[in-house]
């Protein structure tokens, strides 16, 4: 990336001293274009150490500025903080066994399958640690134009292998998985995850699909040149969730920096808490250490719902093998050192203009690791 500096990059909060090699990462690479402006929170122990913004919505100098508070399409975000984190809480609630064949919930899946179907055999707990044998991605948006078409065509995808032997990061996957737990919670995902877990937390800038009203203040994700045909901004970017509303299991949510940080300290919490009647939090601890633990095949650096620190992980090389975390299309991640106490939320819209743009790759460990030196 180019050292040269941006013009909108300045220093967002006082007391950043100690993270000026970080806050220079991410203003390299707002000039090395790898995203026009971005907002990142640091968490450590109880307290946020460093908060705030750099850049534009866009690359145009007239750009509206990005705020510490802005909200992003925060995109695979929605598989922790929203459907893994919803299984989380049904699980310590006694309504949720990961052992459940998926076609106990959704009949659909198993229904127009032979009887020896391997498909029979897939659990809620395959899906969460995406080895059920299901494709990596599938554009369903081609070839359906409601929700239910979508929801159909999901039902009837083909595994391409024995679930439990392959490690393959699958939308499709949580898609389903998200259905799933409608079914248990007898509503949306959007409803229930906004009473059960937002507003406890009080993530009050954190849901499914924005208001028209509230676009504008939402940075874009990208001009679709290929489905929807224009600018995408305030609506979800994931075409598949689009279908689907803007409320699906592997993406939809809008969520800020803030809010991210109430969600992982509330994770924090209750990872430093062995007790947790004398310790309440929203999770529980036991829960917290079973959906941190990776999960077959081996190699594979998926726990449940979450992602853990692998080789050449974007989340640098002081992150803990005892570390989740989740990345996202849009440019945005989530990490959270459950051994160390500290969290890291970094959101950009990296796919603005258009979806080419790989420089995150480089910007996120590198800003990771100049936040932990300095730490």
């Amino acid at each position: 990336m180019t050292s040269k500096s941006h013009p909108s990059a300045d220093l967002p909060l006082e007391k950043t001293g100690r993270f000026a090699a970080a806050l220079k990462i991410l203003g390299d690479a707002i000039a090395a274009r790898a995203f026009p402006g971005c907002v990142f929170g640091v968490l450590a122990g109880n307290d946020v150490v460093l908060q705030g913004a750099l850049g534009r919505f866009t690359y145009e100098e007239n750009a509206p500025a990005v705020a510490a508070d802005t909200v992003y399409d925060v995109a695979s975000l929605t598989k922790v903080v929203a459907t893994t984190a919803a299984a989380m809480l049904l699980l310590q609630r006694g309504q949720l066994d990961l052992n459940t064949a998926l076609g106990e919930l959704l009949p659909g899946f198993v229904a127009r399958r032979a009887p020896g179907d391997l498909a029979r055999t897939v659990a809620l707990h395959h899906l969460m640690a995406h080895n059920s044998g299901l494709p990596g991605y599938v554009e369903f948006f081609r070839t359906t134009t409601t929700p239910a078409e979508l929801f159909d065509a999901c039902l009837k995808l083909p595994l391409q292998a024995a679930p439990g032997t392959r490690a393959e990061y699958s939308d499709p996957g949580f898609i389903l998985l998200g259905k799933a737990l409608e079914v248990l919670i007898g509503t949306d995902v959007a409803s229930w995850t906004h009473r059960e877990i937002f507003q406890p937390l009080d993530m009050a800038a954190t849901g499914f699909s924005p208001s028209p009203a509230a676009w504008p203040t939402i940075p874009p994700t990208e001009v679709d040149s290929t489905f929807r045909h224009r600018r995408i901004q305030g609506e979800v970017q994931d075409e598949n969730a689009w279908i689907l509303d803007g409320v699906a299991g592997n993406a939809g949510l809008f969520s800020n920096v803030p809010d991210l940080l109430r969600f992982a300290s509330a994770i924090l919490h209750s990872a430093k808490s062995a007790d947790s009647e004398k310790s309440p939090s929203l999770f529980d601890s036991a829960v917290l250490k079973r959906f941190a633990q990776r999960q077959p095949p081996e190699g594979s650096s998926r726990a449940l719902g979450w992602d853990t620190p692998s080789q050449s992980s974007s989340s640098g090389k002081y992150f803990a093998r005892n570390s989740i975390g989740h990345l996202a299309y849009s440019g945005c991640s989530l990490w959270i050192d459950l051994d160390a106490a500290v969290a890291m939320v970094l959101l950009t819209n990296r796919t603005w203009p258009d979806r080419q743009n790989q420089l995150i790759r480089e910007v996120r460990p590198l800003f990771h690791d100049a936040v932990r030196e300095a730490l």
